[in-house]
């Protein structure tokens, strides 16, 4: 019993430790996650969407479709335009059975993740890189997810 409560006791002496007055200089707890000041960082995020872009590059173990460069290449041309202040890609494995096709293809794949004000002009900006892709690549489809998100910089 004396070693059980001799670890409880140092244990709560090292972890007294780790507590920082408030004052002092000491950061405040209750700082704010919201970067403010700039358009691109407002403090109000109500009204934003994520969308999910899925892009089949071609098909897996091959080396037909596009390639990275092709997609850089793209990214910077129909996306990075209309979507300038941020953005993200993942390297995703997909599969997608087409109108006709007995089995489905195993594709190479791109998800993009855009954040944005839900306006029409963003939703039009949306639509257009799905045609632009489908226009590269004779695609049938680009899958799109969108959903409403709260937002904080």
């Amino acid at each position: 019993m004396k070693t059980i409560a001799g670890l409880v006791f140092a244990a709560s002496l090292l972890l007294a430790g780790c507590v920082t007055p408030q004052g002092h200089g000491a950061p405040s707890t209750a700082a704010s996650s919201t970067l403010a000041g700039d358009a691109a960082h407002p403090s109000s995020t109500a009204g934003w969407v994520r969308t999910e872009l899925y892009f089949g590059l071609g098909l897996e173990g091959t080396n037909s479709g596009v390639d990275e460069a092709g997609w850089r290449a793209f990214l910077d041309r129909e996306v990075t335009s209309r979507f300038p202040d941020g953005l993200s890609v993942v390297d995703v494995y997909g599969q997608w059975q087409g109108k006709g096709q007995a089995q489905p293809e195993r594709l190479r794949s791109k998800l993009l993740l855009l954040m944005y004000p839900d306006t029409p002009a963003h939703r039009a900006d949306v639509e257009a890189i799905r045609a632009a892709w489908k226009a590269k690549t004779g695609d049938q489809s680009v899958l799109r997810v969108t959903q409403p998100a709260e937002v904080s910089f």
